[in-house]
């Protein structure tokens, strides 16, 4: 069989193309793009971790920083509060000191008052005395039509003060 003859010589002849194709595929692509793309990756590869632990690092830093403002604010905050403090004291001892300057001036006020008072008073009460004694004498002039003097009539206003 003519045929079974020539599949040995075809076979070999595509098995020596299949070798040397692969072969030239071998060096060309494993030899000469592979190990740029293994170094492409690597190069990546070793960015991206350098990139992680920056950023980590710079995480830690954020969280250092954030807890050294919060330390921050919260004594920031004491001294508002401690000054806050201080100012109401001080508006309280400030007010307090004007209550009592108020109170003394009102209690002065009131004493100069009072006296006034007392006078008009005692100046009403000696005027009533006179006008009573004018208006007896009067009555006692229109009603009986005696003519009493000034002193008489005083004196019977300060006897009926003093019993009534």
């Amino acid at each position: 069989m003519p045929q079974i003859s020539q599949i040995a010589a075809t076979y070999a002849s595509q098995i020596f193309w299949l070798l040397v194709t692969f072969g030239l595929l071998y060096f060309v692509v494993g030899r000469g793009m592979v190990p740029k793309i293994v170094a492409t990756v690597d190069a990546r590869e070793a960015r991206i971790t350098g990139d992680l632990a920056a950023a980590e690092a710079a995480r830690i830093e954020a969280d250092r920083t954030e807890e050294a403002w919060r330390v921050e604010m919260d004594a920031a905050r004491a001294a508002a509060h401690a000054e806050t403090a201080a100012a109401k004291a001080q508006a309280a001892r400030s007010a307090e000191a004007q209550v009592k300057a108020a109170d003394a001036d009102l209690a002065e006020r009131l004493g100069h008052h009072d006296l006034a008072i007392a006078n008009a008073k005692a100046e009403a009460l000696a005027n009533l005395e006179s006008v009573s004694a004018d208006i007896a004498r009067d009555l006692v002039a229109r009603l009986s039509g005696a003519d009493v003097s000034i002193d008489q009539a005083a004196h019977a206003v300060r006897e009926v003060r003093a019993h009534g």
